[in-house]
């Protein structure tokens, strides 16, 4: 079978990791990039081995490539996505889909119209621990969901704000950047959110974007949530400092990011540790839960993604995290960000 012949547009941080990605899977081929800098692209061209193109149309004329993975800056995506939608290119667009609510609505009415192959590059949703929680969730061992606690709360260095200025300035900030990703699990778990309340501060860090976040969220199915999001905070209870799933990240092996708990009893995410009552009438505070964890074989949810992208190139696969995903994740990213500029509740947009 030949390889699946891709191009990565925007070879920052997760851009470089998509290309290390692609040039050690068996199943894929890394044609080109588009890097719109000419000194970097020609150091680029010269390490990999590949052409660099200024720009996703002339990239797409020229390398004619089976699929696209948009990795550049948040403000580029929708012009980037469209110009492959209207090539008919499939994609892998990095996340957040657009970081405009109107914007995400039209590609994904586009991407639709036109039949074209489109994932959103929400990789945790690949994760087998996200996988094994969620089946114990649906198996209802925890009864009737009540409550989720979440924590991402970390110490990015200065480094990270000075190797890619965009991360300060509007399109930038941990709650398009980091809190996207929780959405998605919380909505993953919890299903889906109907109102938000949130504070933000910028008072750390001082950019023009938020540096820490307090959300409060009601879920559809009755359950209710809060989690804290900073980046300027040094802390261990984050998404990756515990799952160890990026070697990049110190890992605390004690440490939790998420707690979901129902009515029979609670899991601990990323530990597994999962405490229930074995009926509703049992559970009491009185009284000691059953203790198991629940068992995992992991795997590199990134290579998983990858994986579930070339499958769905080759016509083998159904996109796990679509368009409309996307755009549901964005639409409670825009409620939280409404809800602290006024101080008020804010409905989710259907």
């Amino acid at each position: 079978m030949s390889r699946v012949r891709l191009v990565v547009v925007g070879p920052g941080l997760m851009g470089m990791k998509h290309i290390a990605l692609v040039g050690a899977h068996p199943g894929a081929e890394l044609v080109a990039i588009v890097q719109p800098e000419p000194v970097h692209a020609r150091e680029l061209s010269d390490t990999l081995g590949v052409p660099v193109h200024a720009d996703v149309e002339t990239c797409l004329e020229a390398e004619k490539p089976d699929g696209v993975i948009l990795s550049s800056p948040n403000v580029f995506h929708f012009e980037q996505a469209r110009a492959c939608a209207e090539a008919g290119v499939p994609m892998l667009v990095e996340k957040p889909i657009t970081d405009d609510v109107r914007e995400a609505e039209i590609l994904v009415e586009m991407v639709a119209a036109r039949g074209i192959p489109t994932m959103v590059g929400h990789h945790r949703a690949h994760s087998p621990l996200v996988q094994a929680a969620r089946e114990v969730v649906q198996s209802g061992r925890l009864g009737r969901l009540v409550a989720f606690q979440g924590s991402a709360v970390f110490r990015k260095p200065d480094d990270y704000f000075a190797a890619a200025p965009w991360r300060t300035r509007p399109g930038g900030g941990p709650i398009l950047i980091n809190l996207i990703h929780e959405i998605g699990m919380m909505r993953t778990f919890c299903g889906e959110i109907e109102a938000v309340q949130a504070m933000t501060s910028s008072r750390v860090r001082g950019h023009a974007v938020e540096d820490s976040a307090a959300i409060t969220l009601s879920f559809r199915g009755g359950a209710l949530g809060v989690f804290m999001l900073s980046d300027s905070g040094a802390s261990a209870r984050s998404w990756e400092q515990t799952t160890g799933e990026n070697p990049a990240f110190f890992q605390s092996g004690e440490e939790t990011c998420y707690t979901l708990t129902g009515e029979r009893g609670t899991l601990h995410f990323p530990t597994l540790r999962l405490e229930t009552f074995a009926t509703k009438a049992e559970a009491s505070w009185m009284k000691p839960f059953s203790v198991e964890t629940v068992p995992v074989t992991r795997r590199d949810p990134l290579q998983a993604q990858l994986d579930n992208f070339l499958a769905v190139i080759r016509g083998e696969a159904e996109v796990v995290v679509t368009p409309l995903d996307g755009l549901r994740n964005l639409r409670v990213i825009d409620a939280i960000q409404r809800s602290a500029a006024s101080g008020r509740r804010v409905e989710v947009a259907d």
